[in-house]
């Protein structure tokens, strides 16, 4: 049975996330930087609201994360992936080197352990795509062709920052396997490319029957299993569940319209993604910033995690034009709860000093917060995609979310 703590923590955290956005959307900026910062104000080392390790905090946030993630996957075809595979798998490598190597040699310099700094530079090639696909949703421009490179190169990152994740724990614990490292590799490759291939055609073939059930509310139901089970198995490949969720939502992309999923799913969208958001923005160590030494080495791991991911992301978007190349490398700049975990795992294994660790947690929220107003900004004056709800809050672009 839930505590009534823990219902209280939940309904603080939900009415403060809706308050934030509100007052977000009243002041003109992206109502998801207001739940990241609610969540900052809410934290331990803040108010003290959202205690660390909850157990059920954690899962809503996951939850969350993958609802958002499913439902941008439902505005994606998986044709229209295709189309730009290759920039999206240019554009995802190059977003990998550079953060990886700056981050690297800059823990080096000034802390001089080479365990330490492999693990800053792992935490560096992270993307969390939740928040750029929350804004690029709320813009009304998933439909652009640099949404899609983002989405699909962010795809690319997450499997390739696996591998350097798994590298790097292996090269630091002494047990670097090549044969594991290869079988790590196949698995979230096959998954990826099975999912997304005949996902599509698998959901198809089910979809007479799942209408002729007797099951209420039947194409709803399997859409939420399905999800829910990607997610399951992309987690035990090792790779963020979150990308199970994209590839479901792709896989039910070509029934969207006759199923009208999205006004379904719409209640549990506005239920459970907020306390992705500020259960992300609570992470942050608030005393890390009255520390001289470690606020330098936030100001410069945080500009090198920008810098990598504009340079390298938005170079491999050349040929584009300027605006182009900016907002993919912009929309790849969120660390978010990715980067957070890997400085998790680099805590747990007592590789990274406590310091360090806050260091890496506060560049991921700090990433997290720059990439909605500078995506809006970048957007500004583009015609938008058509509204994928008529009469809900969610068309009115972004000015009009509440949360």
């Amino acid at each position: 049975m839930i505590s009534e703590n823990i219902l209280l923590q939940v309904f603080v955290i939900f009415t403060a996330a809706k308050l934030a956005g509100e007052l977000f959307h009243r002041l003109n900026q992206p109502p998801v930087i207001g739940e990241i910062l609610v969540g900052v104000a809410l934290g331990g080392t803040a108010l003290g609201l959202i205690p660390e390790g909850s157990e059920v905090l954690d899962a809503l946030q996951e939850i969350g994360a993958v609802i958002l993630l499913f439902m941008v996957g439902l505005d994606t075809r998986p044709s229209e992936i295709r189309i730009i595979g290759g920039r999206s798998l240019a554009v995802g490598a190059m977003g990998i080197v550079l953060p990886f190597f700056g981050g690297l040699a800059f823990i080096f310099l000034i802390d001089g352990s080479f365990d330490e700094a492999v693990f800053v530079g792992a935490a560096m090639v992270a993307t969390s795509v939740g928040i750029t696909a929350r804004v690029l949703s709320d813009l009304g421009v998933v439909h652009e062709i640099e949404s899609r490179i983002i989405l699909g190169a962010a795809v690319v990152d997450d499997i390739l920052g696996l591998l350097v994740l798994a590298l790097v724990g292996g090269l630091v614990a002494g047990d670097l396997s090549p044969l594991s490292i290869a079988a790590l590799a196949g698995g979230a490759v096959g998954f990826v490319v099975i999912a997304g291939l005949f996902g599509t055609r698998v959901v198809g073939a089910a979809a007479p029957k799942v209408e002729r059930s007797q099951i209420r509310r039947g194409p709803l139901a399997l859409a939420l299993s399905v999800c829910l089970g990607l997610s399951a198995v992309a987690g035990a490949l090792g790779l963020a569940a979150i990308v199970g969720a994209f590839l479901a939502g792709m896989a039910f992309s070509e029934l969207r319209p006759k199923w009208d999923l999205e006004e379904q799913l719409e209640p549990i969208y506005e239920l459970v993604v907020p306390f992705f958001f500020v259960v992300t923005g609570a992470a942050v160590d608030l005393t890390v910033l009255v520390r001289p030494g470690t606020l330098g080495a936030v100001g410069g791991i945080t500009a090198l995690a920008v810098a990598g991911k504009l340079i390298g992301c938005g170079g491999a978007a050349w040929g584009m034009g300027t605006r182009s190349m900016s907002i993919i490398g912009v929309g790849m700049v969120p660390r978010g709860e990715v980067g957070i975990i890997v400085a998790t795992v680099g805590l747990s294994r007592g590789v990274l000093e406590p310091d360090l660790y806050a260091v890496v947690v506060t560049m991921s929220v700090l990433t997290t917060l720059i990439a909605p107003p500078a995506l809006k900004a970048l957007y500004a004056g583009r015609p938008r995609d058509k509204p994928p709800h008529v009469g809900g809050r969610r068309n009115e672009g972004i000015e009009g979310i509440g949360g």
